[in-house]
C-alpha cells in the first residue's frame, strides 16, 4: 500500500511541469473575442460611417462601396487594414478611410460596426449594359482558360454571396466600384489581398474583362 501511495506521488510530481506549461500557455492566450455590440455599431456607423456609406450601409455614391450584407470577417479586416500598426504603414492606403479608422480606437469598436454593417439588408444595384454583362458572366462563370483567369464563381459563389471569412459578398456592388478595385489591385495600388490573389488575377485581365465583370456583378443575385 505504501509503495502504492509512493509511485502515485512520483507520477504527480513528473506530471506537475507539464501541467503547469499548460497553465502558462492557457495563461498566454488571448481572451476570446467579445460578442459584438450591434446596437453600439449603429450608433459608430451613424455618427462616422454615414455621411459616405449611409446609415444602413446602402451607399447611393457609387465612388462609396455598399456595406450592407457584407460579411462582418471582411469589413473587420478592412478597417484594420486601413490603420497603421506595429510601426509599420497602413496595408490599405486610402485618406479617406484611414481617418476614419482612426477614430475608432479598439477593435472591438471596429468589431461592433462590422457586425451591425452585415446586419442591414442590402439594396442592391443593377447591371447597366446587356453587352457588358454578358460578357461578365461568361468569365464570372467560365474564367478565361487562355489567360489563366479563373472564374470568380469559384470564389465568390455563383450568386456572389462570397464565403464568410474566406471571401467577400461582391452581388449588388456598384459596377464602377468593383471596377475600380480590380483596377487598384491590377496595378498593385491596393495591397491587401492574401497571398496576392487578387492582383494575380486582375493581373490578366483586360480592361474589357475588368469591366464587363464589374457591370455583370453589379447586377448579379
Amino acid at each position: 500500500m505504501k509503495r502504492a501511495r509512493i509511485s502515485v506521488l512520483l507520477s504527480a510530481l513528473a506530471a506537475l511541469p507539464l501541467a503547469c506549461a499548460g497553465i502558462a500557455r492557457a495563461a498566454e492566450a488571448p481572451a476570446a473575442a467579445a460578442k459584438p455590440d450591434i446596437a453600439k455599431g449603429q450608433k459608430i456607423a451613424t455618427q462616422v460611417c454615414a455621411a459616405c456609406h449611409a446609415a444602413d450601409g446602402n451607399s447611393v455614391a457609387p465612388t462609396n462601396p455598399r456595406l450592407a450584407g457584407q460579411h462582418p470577417e471582411y469589413l473587420l479586416k478592412q478597417l484594420m487594414n486601413f490603420k497603421p500598426a506595429d510601426g509599420k504603414p497602413a496595408e490599405r492606403n486610402n485618406v479617406v478611410m484611414g481617418g476614419m479608422a482612426s477614430t475608432l480606437s479598439s477593435v472591438d469598436e471596429m468589431r461592433d460596426v462590422a457586425a451591425y454593417f452585415a446586419a442591414q439588408k442590402p439594396k442592391p444595384d443593377a447591371a447597366k449594359s446587356k453587352d457588358l454583362a454578358v460578357i461578365g458572366e461568361k468569365l464570372y462563370r467560365g474564367g478565361n482558360a487562355a489567360t489563366g483567369v479563373p472564374a470568380c464563381a469559384s470564389c465568390h459563389g455563383p450568386n456572389g454571396a462570397g464565403i464568410p471569412a474566406l471571401y467577400p459578398r461582391i452581388s449588388g456592388q456598384f459596377a464602377e466600384y468593383a471596377e475600380a478595385q480590380l483596377r487598384a489591385f491590377r496595378s498593385g495600388e491596393r495591397a491587401n489581398d492574401p497571398q496576392k490573389m487578387m492582383r494575380t488575377v486582375a493581373a490578366r485581365m483586360s480592361d474589357l474583362e475588368i469591366k464587363a465583370v464589374s457591370d455583370y456583378v453589379a447586377g448579379l443575385r
